[in-house]
C-alpha cells in the first residue's frame, strides 16, 4: 500500500473502515491522491505534507456548497484534522459526451442563479476567511461591489505579489492598476453575486464513465458569474455545447464577449504568483486591451 501509515490510520477512524489497498492517481499540481479500496466502495483521497486541516475542510465547504446550488461535483467523505486529508467519492473517469457537455452549462447557469450573500462571500462552513486557489491564499472582503471585490481583494494583491516574486514587470503592474482604477465602468451592468466555482479551468472539469460532466476542486466565493466562464476558455477548449447550453439557461448580459480578458486576469495573476515564466506579461497584455 503506497498511503502513509498515519494517512492508513486517519483513514479509518473518519470513515469507520480501514483501506484495503491504494494506488496513486493523478491529484492536481500540488496534492499527491490515491485510489483507496474500501468495503464499501473505491474512494478518491488526497493529502500532501503541509497541509492543514483549514485548507481541506475550506475544499469540503466549496463541495458542498456547489453541491447545494445544482453543481456535479463528487460527494465528500471525510475531511481529516490531525492528519490532514480529503476523501471523496469516486468518480469513474471518461469522455465528456455532447449530451453531458450541455447538462453541464445547465447546471453552471443553474449554480450561477443560486447566488451568494455578497461579493467575496465564501461557502457556508470555511474554517477561516482565506480564499485558497491552489496555494495562493487571498482574503476577500464582503462586499455589494463586484468592482471593489476583483480589484481590491483580488488583482491588486496578486499583482503586488507577481512584482515581488519578480514575475511581473512594473510596466504590466502599472497597467493591472490603471484597469483596477476603470474596473466599476469596464464591468458591465451590475449583477447580483452568483456562486462560483473560483477556478473553473479545463482541467477542473472532468466526464464520467457514462459521459456526464463533474467540477472538481472548487476554490468557491460569490463573485461575477462571467468570470467562471472566461477562465473556462483561457487554458483550454471546452466544448462549445457548454457555454450555448449556458446561454439558454441563463443568457449573459450584452458585452460579455468583450470582457472575457478582463475576468481572464485573475488566473493569469495567480499563475504569475505561482510559476512565474510569460504568465505575468500575458497579464499586462490583457490588461492594455482595456485602457
Amino acid at each position: 500500500m503506497s498511503l502513509p501509515a498515519p494517512l492508513v490510520a486517519a483513514l479509518a477512524d473518519a470513515l469507520g473502515e480501514a483501506p484495503g489497498g491504494a494506488v496513486r492517481v493523478a491529484g492536481g499540481s500540488i496534492n499527491d491522491a490515491w485510489r483507496v479500496e474500501l468495503a464499501s466502495g473505491p474512494a478518491f483521497v488526497k493529502a500532501r505534507v503541509g497541509a492543514t486541516a483549514a485548507d481541506f475542510a475550506a475544499e469540503a465547504a466549496g463541495l458542498r456548497w456547489l453541491a447545494d446550488g445544482g453543481a456535479p461535483v463528487p460527494a465528500v467523505l471525510a475531511v481529516g484534522e490531525d492528519v490532514p486529508f480529503l476523501a471523496l467519492e469516486w468518480v469513474e473517469p471518461g469522455a465528456l459526451s455532447p449530451q453531458g457537455a450541455e447538462e453541464l452549462g445547465r447546471a453552471l447557469a443553474r449554480l450561477h442563479r443560486a447566488g451568494a450573500p455578497a461579493h467575496g462571500a465564501l461557502p457556508p462552513g470555511t474554517p477561516d476567511r482565506v480564499l485558497r486557489i491552489g496555494s495562493v491564499e487571498l482574503e476577500p472582503r464582503e462586499r455589494e461591489s463586484w468592482a471593489q471585490a476583483y480589484a481590491e481583494d483580488m488583482l491588486l494583491p496578486l499583482a503586488r505579489r507577481a512584482v515581488e516574486r519578480g514575475s511581473l514587470a512594473a510596466a504590466d503592474a502599472r497597467a493591472v492598476e490603471e484597469v483596477c482604477a476603470r474596473l466599476a465602468e469596464l464591468a458591465g451592468p451590475p449583477e447580483p453575486p452568483a456562486r462560483l466555482h473560483g477556478d473553473l479551468w479545463g482541467g477542473n472539469v472532468m466526464g464520467d464513465a457514462a459521459g456526464r460532466g463533474l467540477v472538481i476542486d472548487p476554490a468557491a466565493y460569490g463573485g461575477h458569474r462571467e468570470i467562471d466562464l472566461a477562465m473556462l476558455r483561457l487554458f483550454s477548449s471546452p466544448s462549445e455545447r457548454i457555454f450555448a447550453a449556458y446561454a439558454e439557461e441563463f443568457p449573459l448580459a450584452d458585452g460579455h464577449a468583450e470582457r472575457v480578458a478582463l475576468w481572464q486576469l485573475l488566473p493569469l495573476l495567480v499563475h504569475a504568483v505561482l510559476f512565474g515564466g510569460g504568465y505575468g506579461a500575458q497579464a499586462g497584455a490583457a490588461a492594455r486591451r482595456y485602457l
